[in-house]
């Protein structure tokens, strides 16, 4: 890889990019990046679709028995599944994307079980990452055997490019909603006691990729009956005024950077993503490419967000843009959003843009805070809610809108 560095002039020319757009080029104009660069890894056979792709999305292309060790302990089946989706960031073409579906012990009820599509927080970018392959990290793997116990099926996209062909559109949320709506019709397709109705929830990374899915439900998967959807740790940024961009900072590692740029975050006319990067950094985009944990190689070689970059980091900060920068939207269906009060990787503040701006498109939102709960911890404590929720959008009981209250959630020294 090339580590030349460039002119600080040069990237300057560019931060004109507007700070709340999304990097995406015209779909059909732009090859798909594959191969080990783009994080493909060879994981078996299943993951590898060499035969024509069906026109359509949301078709399951083969499924598979999980292994027993990846298995939640209330599932009475297991599968591996492959897809196809629509590709949102590159080309817009047809692409396998792989996933899991976990159904619970015991006889379904009439009409099936009830569905919930999880959507899962950052894992890393090459395919070995992928929970459907790897397994899912123990938070991730309890909360889904709650569902289970709960009598939930779920099915558990690992999102486009995490595990199956070309690069993960990192905190894409359009790519990753599409992963997750398609998913959903691939296991409604095929003969697995699922019912019509599904409920989509997802946590960090997922809550983007969650709130995607419902902004887009609409129009790209009109037939699905999607009931709710549920979001914890909110990383989508909802700026309503000049205020509330400043907020736009998530943490200070800089591989969630390396993530974003390797998903395809630099708009067009920017400067190659090996230019953007120091030495050291380069030890971040190739334990990226090749494992699950640069945390780990940056605590080692003492990679840090100042020494990552061959330009001053805030300029690639301005060149990606918010992470989670996605507009406010409307649905039919109720929302509920959760945030730690703790939570000093996305902070709490930022976390309200999207509360506010989503309270403003008038939609039925029941927001809750959980006092001292970190960014991790928002998952577990908030399963109860989610349940409730879950349970009253699926019966189709009235749910009370919190927005004309959401001050009185929010402690004033935390």
């Amino acid at each position: 890889m090339n580590c030349r560095l460039i002119s600080k002039a040069s990237v300057l020319a560019l931060l004109f990019v507007s700070t709340i757009a999304v990097a995406k080029q015209d779909e059909g104009t732009a090859s798909l990046p594959i191969g080990t660069e783009a994080g493909d890894q060879f994981l078996s056979e299943f993951y590898s679709w060499d035969e024509k792709l069906p026109a359509e999305p949301g078709v399951l292309l083969r499924a598979e028995d999980l292994p027993d060790n990846l298995l939640p302990s209330h599932a009475g089946i297991g599968q591996r599944i492959l897809y196809s989706s629509i590709d949102a960031r590159w080309t817009g073409d047809v692409l396998p994307v792989s996933g899991a579906l976990f159904v619970p012990r015991g006889n379904a009820p009439p009409g099936g079980w009830p569905l919930v599509a999880w959507a899962h927080g950052t894992l890393g970018m090459a395919d070995s990452c992928s929970p459907s392959w790897v397994g899912m990290k123990t938070r991730d793997l309890l909360y889904v055997d709650r569902w289970l116990e709960k009598g939930y099926a779920v099915v558990a996209t690992d999102y486009q490019g995490l595990g199956a062909l070309g690069p993960h559109p990192y905190s894409f949320w359009e790519a990753e909603g599409r992963s997750i709506l398609d998913s959903i019709r691939a296991v409604r397709g095929a003969n697995f006691p699922i019912e019509e109705k599904a409920f989509i929830t997802g946590q960090s990374q997922g809550s983007g990729a969650a709130l995607g899915a419902a902004s887009i439900a609409g129009t790209y998967a009109p037939e699905l009956d999607i009931v709710g959807v549920s979001a914890t740790a909110l990383l989508p940024f909802m700026p309503r005024n000049e205020h509330e961009h400043s907020l736009a900072g998530v943490g200070d590692s800089p591989y969630y950077y390396v993530y974003r740029m390797l998903g395809g975050g630099l708009p067009e006319g920017s400067p190659a993503m090996e230019e953007l990067l120091s030495e050291k950094g380069h030890l971040l985009l190739a334990a990226a490419l090749s494992g699950c944990n640069p945390r780990a190689i940056a605590a080692e070689h003492d990679v840090t967000i100042e020494n990552a970059f061959s330009v001053p980091w805030r300029d690639v900060d301005r060149l990606l843009g918010p992470a989670g920068a996605m507009p406010p939207f409307h649905v039919d269906f109720p929302v509920f959003l959760g945030t730690g009060l703790s939570d000093f990787l996305i902070p709490v503040d930022r976390q309200m843009t999207t509360v506010h701006a989503l309270c403003s498109q008038g939609n039925t939102l029941l927001w809750k805070g959980y006092s001292g709960v970190g960014h991790g911890d928002t998952l577990p404590a908030s399963f109860e809610d989610a349940l409730q929720f879950a349970r009253a959008a699926f019966s189709g009981s009235p749910l009370s809108s919190t927005c004309d209250s959401l001050d009185e959630g929010l402690p004033t020294s935390e």
